[in-house]
């Protein structure tokens, strides 16, 4: 009867990151971060247009200016939780103790 080595088994428990789990280097974060956010901003002013040429009546499709006035502001919904709960676990890592 032959009996193999636990090593050679190996651990339910081992981790080895990918490549797609690999963090990205800071500076890639950031300008993700920057286009989101210039992203969110060119929504608003298409959106701030679409409702200028529905006011003076150039446009009459009041639906599709209207759901992508909530789409445009459920976006920046998200965006704005996303930064408060980075906040939030930034001032927590700030509170701990060394």
């Amino acid at each position: 009867m032959s009996i193999e080595a636990i090593a050679a088994i190996g651990s339910p428990f081992s981790f080895q990151p990918t490549a797609a789990l690999a963090p990205q280097p800071t500076s890639e974060v950031f300008q993700s971060l920057v286009d989101a956010v210039g992203n969110i901003n060119e929504q608003m002013r298409t959106n701030d247009k679409a409702v200028q040429a529905m006011a003076l009546g150039e446009t009459g499709n009041l639906h599709e200016v209207m759901m992508n006035l909530e789409k445009t502001r459920l976006t920046f919904e998200l965006a704005l939780q996303v930064r408060n709960k980075t906040l939030e676990a930034y001032q927590e890592l700030m509170r701990m103790q060394v």
